[in-house]
Formats: C-alpha cells, structure tokens, sequence
C-alpha cells in the first residue's frame, strides 16, 4: 500500500511540472504572476491605426536617416523622438523614450516574446540617462506590434507602434509614390479636389470640394476655411496670406502631391493672443474633376 501510494505522488508532481505556471493569473502571494499582461494590468490602450492607411515599405524610400514621428497605443510606452534609417532595401528605427521603466522589447506580440530567446528580444541603451531601443521596422502606416518587458512587474506589456510617412520630408520617397499633377497628366486648367482636414481641435472646417488649379504643370488648391480669423498660414516654412480681405479666410497654397497629409500651420486670432495651430491637409488624387 505503501509502495502504490508513493508511485501515485511521482505521477501527480510530474503531471504538475507539465504545467504553464508562468501563465496563471495572480490571486494569491504564493501564486506566479502573469508572463504577458492582461486587459486588466495595463493603462487604457488607443487605437492608433487608421484603417485607410497604406503600408510603405523600405522600396519606396531613399536610403538616409530622417526624423519620423511613431504613435504609440499605449501613454506608459512614450516615445520622445525617433530617428529612421533607410539602408539597402532594410529600416531600423532609434526610439529615444520618455522612461525608463523597460528592461527590453520585442518586435511581436507578448505572447511570442514569452517563447523567444533571450537573444530575440531587444534590450536599452543608455545615453545622457535616455532609454533607445534600435528596431527593426517592417513598414511606416501600419500597426507594428511590439512587446515591452517591465522592469518592476517583470512581465510582457502588449503595445501597438504606427511610424508615420507623413513625418518623413517628400524628399525621402522615391519618385512615383505619391501622384503629382504631371504624374496625373493633368493639363493646365481649372479643377475641384476633395480636400480632408487633420488636427487642431476639431472645430475648424475647410470647404470640399476644393477649387484645385494647374498652371505651367504645377497644382495650387483654394482653402477656404469656416472661419474669418486665420491671418496666415505656413507650409514647408512658406509664408502664405489670405488671398481676399472679407469673408472666412481662404488662401492659395501649392499642392507639391496628392494622397498623402501635408503638414501646415494656420494662425488664429479667435483667442486672447494669435497662435499657430497644426493641421493636416490630404487632397484625394481619386477624385479630381474638371471644374463646372
């Protein structure tokens, strides 16, 4: 009896080391927490993929190093500035981060990092006190999944990465990523585009359709905005003054192409003092028609 008590003990701690520990949930001080983080663990999560984006890849970009701007799901993974390098048809990223609460990252979910080799995962580097972690990056406009490991809960945090094309200067794709009005073959003439306005508050508004215009091969679209009080307007570090003295503010600015947001600037004297706001304009080369 003795003996066949003894064997049923071998079969029951050998049925125990078969089991995922490392994956059960935390209720008690003698219990082994969690490996990646679930809902509950982790600070509200933001969707930062829009789903009209369109992937770029390496191919559609010159080789260099360029400044890029990377929205991040998650406020407790800030990423302070970046820089993208372009090299051989491969990107990596240099994330300089607001914290330095991670021991490393993975390019993958928390779930593949937890099966990874030590040598898969990315760890810090320290510069001036600043995290950087150098990534590997499949595409800008798209969602990047990437793990980060706490330094204090030592578990996997879940985090989605967008590096954003609009960031980079135009100079840094290839020809033929975006339409221009030659690559259109759009003679010289009178046209409406319909125009999409980004950022600021929200409150603001631009008429679309918009007047598009193309002379000697170059496009120029009318912005007219809901409002009387922008004073100028700042694009590629142009100035730009409304184009009439009554009426809501409407400018003239060039539109070097289409189908990507363009990052400009609009004055506003609405408030106790003038300031700049950031907006971003699209034109959607789709949809250019000749005007009536």
């Amino acid at each position: 009896m003795k003996k066949l008590c003894l064997i049923c003990a071998l079969l029951l701690f050998l049925t125990g080391c078969g089991q995922e520990t490392g994956l059960t949930s935390s209720s008690g001080p003698d219990e082994t927490p969690l490996a990646v983080a679930s809902s509950s663990q982790m600070a509200p999560m933001e969707d930062v993929v829009d789903p009209d984006m369109v992937p770029i890849y390496a191919d559609s970009l010159k080789d260099g190093v360029y400044p890029v701007a990377v929205d991040s799901s998650s406020s407790m993974f800030k990423i302070e500035s970046c820089e993208l390098t372009v090299e051989n048809g491969q990107m990596t990223a240099a994330m300089y981060m607001g914290g330095t609460g991670y021991l490393k990252v993975f390019m993958g979910t928390g779930e593949q990092a937890t099966q990874a080799a030590d040598a898969d995962c990315i760890p810090f580097q320290e510069q001036d006190g600043v995290h950087t972690y150098t990534v590997p990056v499949e595409g800008l406009d798209m969602g990047v999944p990437c793990a980060a490991f706490s330094k204090n809960k030592e578990i996997w945090y879940d985090r989605t990465l967008v590096f954003r094309a609009d960031s980079l200067p135009l100079d840094a794709f290839q020809e033929g990523v975006y339409p221009t009005a030659a690559s259109l073959s759009l003679s010289d003439g009178n046209y409406t585009v319909e125009a999409e306005l980004g950022g600021g508050s929200g409150k603001a508004s631009i008429q679309s359709p918009a007047a598009l215009r193309v002379e000697n091969g170059q496009a120029v679209v009318t912005i007219v905005w809901s409002s009387s009080n922008y004073d100028y307007m700042r694009a590629s570090e142009k100035m730009f003054y409304p184009v009439q003295t009554e009426g809501n503010s409407t400018f003239e600015l060039p539109v070097p192409v289409f189908d990507r947001k363009l990052t400009v600037c609009a004055d506003t004297t609405a408030m106790s003092t003038p300031h700049e706001i950031e907006y971003t304009l699209c034109f959607n080369s789709a949809s250019i028609q000749p005007a009536p």
